[in-house]
């Protein structure tokens, strides 16, 4: 089987290309391309959608020809297309569906409505391809949440924020703080040489399985005017700590009370490396197995659409062409 695969959910265009030959334990890549549109939504400080959904007008077409080209084959030889459905930006999600439902009615095969939420959840398993029972933590700029993983397909919600998720907490911090866009990897570069401990900040609701990280936004907010002489680095580093400390705890209680084995992180704000290093740690210490996605497949890309994709069309899963984008696709409930 071979898929090609479209995601346009928020402001990343991707395409791309995966292929299961029978017989094979793994998956191949033929093609994986993604545009960033970062530098045309710095200047605002966050995505503009017209001006996201513009771009996927432009870059889409592109990258298909570049994918198909990059895999050396011919549109006519994939088995199926996919597409993001949703969650996401509806003027951005309408792109890729659209090329993607086009593409499958115009050569006659299957087209599959792919959750975004799923591409992360399964992307840590891109190498092996065998979901396991366990817990996963999909933590990014839009979505923080735990989920309690039977297999494929068969999700339960755990968890989720009940206000900003960690991305949107780490991109309008780093707001007020007058560093670039997005906000995660600046706090993380200038949280690297900070001390954690030096500001008290909060950690919301821990006596609940939802998240809420607004609280700790405002706290910054408050503090910030009474903070002078060097503080950057130290501000950052207790920021990303309250966050890591909530997201780690969480998790952890949640692979404990659903007596699983393995425990998995994705998503964008996942890259963050102070988290992975805690998270692993403190589930070696929990002794759970602990599982992230390459750093690759992290931020928003096709090729965890195909991988999601490929999986459903292996079990028998196809989508109808008729089937609507969802801007507020729910994962789990």
């Amino acid at each position: 089987m071979t898929v090609l695969a479209l995601e346009t959910s928020c402001d990343e265009s991707g395409v791309a290309i995966l292929r299961r030959r029978n017989g094979d334990s793994a998956s191949e890549l033929l093609a994986s391309e993604v545009a960033s549109q970062i530098a045309a939504h710095e200047k605002y400080g966050g995505i503009v959608p017209e001006i996201a959904s513009r771009n996927h007008l432009i870059y889409a077409p592109r990258l298909l020809n570049l994918a198909a080209s990059s895999a050396n084959i011919g549109l006519s030889e994939i088995d199926a297309f996919a597409a993001t459905s949703g969650p996401g930006l509806a003027s951005s999600l309408m792109i890729g569906a659209s090329i993607a439902k086009g593409l499958a009615i115009g050569f006659c095969k299957p087209y599959l409505a792919i959750n975004h939420l799923e591409g992360h959840l399964l992307s840590p398993f891109f190498e092996s391809e065998q979901i396991q029972r366990h817990v996963s933590l999909i933590v990014s700029g839009g979505h923080t949440m735990s989920i309690f993983v039977r297999g494929l397909s068969d999700y339960q919600l755990i968890g989720r924020t009940v206000d900003d998720a960690a991305g949107e907490a780490f991109d309008k911090v780093a707001k007020m703080l007058g560093l670039g866009y997005p906000g995660g990897p600046e706090v993380e570069k200038h949280a690297r040489s900070g001390d954690p401990n030096r500001f008290d900040l909060p950690r919301s609701i821990l006596d609940s399985e939802n998240f809420s990280f607004s609280g700790l936004k405002t706290a910054v907010r408050y503090l910030l005017p009474k903070l002078k002489g060097d503080f950057l680095a130290d501000l950052c580093a207790s920021f990303q700590q309250a966050i890591i400390d909530v997201l780690v705890s969480k998790t952890i209680a949640a692979a404990q009370k659903y007596r699983v084995n393995l425990v998995t992180v994705s998503g964008g704000v996942s890259c963050n490396q102070e988290l992975r290093r805690q998270l692993g740690e403190a589930c070696v210490r929990g002794g759970f197995e602990f599982k992230n996605a390459e750093l690759w497949l992290c931020t928003d890309n096709a090729a965890m659409i195909a991988f999601a994709a490929l999986l459903r069309l292996r079990a028998g899963f196809q989508s109808r062409v008729t089937e609507e984008i969802d801007p507020n696709l729910a994962l789990a409930r």
